[in-house]
């Protein structure tokens, strides 16, 4: 007798071998605790550039709001419940923006790409949630002289440098109204090359209690994509250069932060 999907499950291919486990679906007898899972160290950078060219970059009903400032955080996760305490390294490239719809409204940061350290974020964030995540190794994060640096690469190709500088410690900061983070989640048409199965926009709305930012520092941050050949990332040039292509007309500054806990993305929704 062949399986049959059970309603309210999430699965991943292959569906085969029953409801897949992951962060929006622990196994039975597993408890998370979202208010201690994952620990996080941020690392972030910001800067100005070209209003024009960064609108280039917006899916169809999108408009930048406000100035045209990019951020790259990266973000090294540690005592991840649905990992069973391991961890992994995400970054995430941003700016602000906003959706207007035929029925629905949004503002807030438009998440262009993510790329994270580990496969099974990857798979279950594209499936799930509409991230749009590409695969990097990412190096340990470095701390000298005041100095935090990231770097990330594909297969000895650098690609991403960050850094910030002169660090200096910061009250904890309240997030600024938003309505969340928005993405465009994009499925090909197998067999109809150029056609979509599925293009969406996705919303992870800004609510999160239960993550606590622990401490905070602020100082002089830097970013710089390195510009690709194909041979060096062949899958990904286009998406390294396009950011490369960015000037940086100013500096935003950089912070540090360390928190605790975080949401499933289970409020993740579609807006039309």
């Amino acid at each position: 007798m062949s399986y049959r999907f059970e309603p309210g499950r999430i699965y991943r291919m292959p569906t085969h071998f029953g409801p897949a486990p992951g962060p929006r679906q622990l196994p039975a007898g597993v408890a998370g605790d979202r208010a201690k899972s994952p620990r996080r160290l941020s690392v972030a950078a910001s800067f100005l550039t070209d209003a024009a060219m960064l609108q280039r970059h917006l899916p169809e009903g999108f408009s930048l709001a406000g100035d045209a400032v990019v951020t790259v955080e990266f973000h090294y996760m540690t005592e991840i419940d649905w990992l069973a305490g391991r961890g992994y390294t995400m970054i995430h490239v941003s700016w602000p923006a906003r959706f207007d719809g035929v029925r629905d409204h949004a503002s807030g940061r438009f998440l262009a790409v993510v790329w994270e350290s580990l496969a099974d974020p990857i798979i279950t964030g594209r499936d799930e949630i509409g991230h749009p995540k590409l695969y990097a190794e990412v190096d340990p994060p470095r701390h000298s002289e005041g100095m935090q640096v990231c770097t990330a690469g594909w297969m000895g190709y650098r690609f991403l440098e960050l850094s910030v500088a002169d660090l200096r410690p910061a009250p904890v900061a309240q997030v600024a109204a938003s309505d969340g983070t928005l993405m465009l989640k994009y499925v090909p048409r197998t067999g109809t090359w150029g056609e979509h199965e599925l293009c969406q926009v996705t919303l992870t709305p800004a609510e999160d209690p239960d993550n606590t930012v622990e401490a905070r520092q602020l100082g002089r941050g830097a970013v710089r994509f390195h510009r690709a050949t194909w041979s060096d990332l062949p899958t990904m040039y286009h998406v390294v250069n396009a950011l490369a292509g960015l000037p940086v007309i100013e500096p935003r500054g950089g912070r540090v932060q360390h928190s605790r806990g975080g949401k499933p993305y289970l409020d993740q929704r579609v807006l039309l």
